[in-house]
């Protein structure tokens, strides 16, 4: 598709390329509801081929809008290794459309409505994506407050009021318990994610419910979180394996949980497969290559990245659609020994 010498890729450029008038095109990349999936494909192909961008400050003054979407997330480390992936599926879904995308970080120690606030009053970007969900979360009030869009990787306890895409955690919980049975143990342990978020509360439930369900013993481990440090995971896990009441399968959420789990109490001379089971939840396929025997549910990272990046983009063009909604469910299917 060959440009006039010194041509500028334009709307207008990749409207004549493709036989579309201008409004159509524009809104094919901005990913309107009403443009038919094909025709979006054929659009964002062209645009790639001819290298069009769009100008972002001619784009605010006729709009109001940025074409930027943030992901605003925590640096605490297990968390980074999970989001990882996120980021690069958000990216991968946002391609040959005309949004970029920032990352917005916060430190642990922050007060997590600070980088909302910065955002929704300057209007640094047109939408924001959100994790590490709670109940009943402040963010996602000021945000519906301020009638802006977003969508939550996670869902809180008024949910059906916003966009969000979750894995159901009540599930894996109940999965990993049942898998555990199911190799005879009976006194279960789980590192849980912190508990004021909503997906640890959903863990936990799935958890306790199939444990009185089988009628084992099933306890959290309270001296520490799976959004811990290594060093505070290894020593709230020494003294659980010194009593002689000790458990005998356990359930962390993530890869960097789990491994620490695992190697701690390796340490202290109990085998993995003999004198204790490990399940545990993971985005990228790492345990494997960590341990043999280990249980693993995987989770999806990919499609979460890619409603997440399609239901904000329809909040920002769509509002007052219905927003989208997703739950991923795993089943006893998700379940593999690596």
């Amino acid at each position: 598709m060959a440009l006039a010498p010194g041509e500028r890729p334009t709307l207008k450029t990749i409207a004549r390329l493709s036989g579309l008038a201008v409004p159509t095109v524009s809104r094919a990349l901005a990913d309107a509801p009403d443009i038919g999936q094909d025709t979006k494909q054929r659009i964002r192909t062209i645009a790639q081929q001819i290298g069009y961008r769009p100008n972002r400050a001619g784009v605010r003054l006729r709009t109001g809008r940025t074409n930027v979407i943030s992901i605003v997330m925590s640096t605490e480390h297990d968390m980074m290794n999970h989001t990882a992936r996120l980021i690069s599926a958000v990216a991968s879904a946002l391609r040959g459309t005309p949004y970029h995308m920032i990352i917005t970080p916060y430190f642990p120690d922050e007060d997590p409505m600070v980088p909302i606030r910065y955002i929704v009053e300057t209007g640094s970007a047109d939408g924001l994506i959100i994790n590490q969900i709670e109940p009943n979360d402040p963010r996602v009030d000021y945000l519906i407050e301020h009638k802006f869009p977003f969508v939550t990787h996670g869902r809180t306890s008024a949910c059906e009021r916003h966009a969000y895409f979750d894995y159901d955690n009540t599930n894996y919980g109940a999965l990993a318990v049942k898998a555990l049975v199911g190799r005879g143990r009976k006194n279960i342990a789980m590192l849980a994610p912190p508990q004021n978020q909503t997906y640890a509360q959903s863990m936990i439930d799935g958890a306790t419910r199939m444990a009185a369900e089988h009628g084992v013993q099933f306890s959290v481990i309270e001296a520490a979180n799976a959004h811990n440090d290594n060093p505070v995971i290894e020593q709230a896990m020494i003294p659980i394996f010194q009593g002689d009441d000790r458990p005998d399968g356990l359930i962390a959420p993530s890869i960097g949980g789990c491994v620490t789990m695992v190697s701690t109490v390796e340490k202290m001379g109990f085998l993995l497969g003999n004198d204790f089971d490990m399940v545990a939840k993971e985005a990228i396929t790492f345990l494997r290559r960590f341990r043999s025997g280990i249980l693993v549910v995987e989770e999806n990272i990919d499609q979460a990245g890619n409603f997440l990046a399609r239901a904000l983009m329809h909040r920002i063009s769509a509002p007052d659609e219905p927003p989208m909604q997703a739950l991923d469910r795993p089943d006893d299917t998700a379940l593999r020994v690596d």
